[in-house]
C-alpha cells in the first residue's frame, strides 16, 4: 500500500505474479491511457496491468484499506473452494 496525503495519491496493490500471474491494484495515478474509465483518475487493475476497470474504492484511506483487504480475503476464499 502506498498513500501520499501531500500528493493526494494512493495505490493498494496485491501482486500474485509468482503464484498465478495476477496483479490487482486500485490507484488514482492519472495515466492518460485510462482516461476512458468512468471513475478516472481512479481505476482498478483487475488481474493484470492492462485489464482496467472502474474503481469505486473509498476516497478515505482507512475505509479503502478495509475494502481492499476484504477483496483480498474474498478472492482467496473463492480460489480455495
Amino acid at each position: 500500500m502506498w498513500i501520499s496525503e501531500r500528493l493526494n495519491r494512493y495505490a493498494y496493490h496485491w501482486e500474485r505474479r509468482h503464484i498465478d500471474g495476477k496483479v490487482f491494484r486500485h490507484d488514482n495515478i492519472p495515466h492518460a491511457k485510462w482516461k476512458h474509465v468512468k471513475t478516472f483518475p481512479k481505476h482498478f487493475h483487475d488481474g493484470s496491468e492492462e485489464n482496467i476497470v472502474e474503481s469505486n474504492i473509498s476516497d478515505k484511506p482507512e475505509e479503502a484499506i478495509r475494502e481492499f483487504l476484504i477483496f483480498v480475503r474474498d478472492t482467496l476464499r473463492r480460489s480455495h473452494r
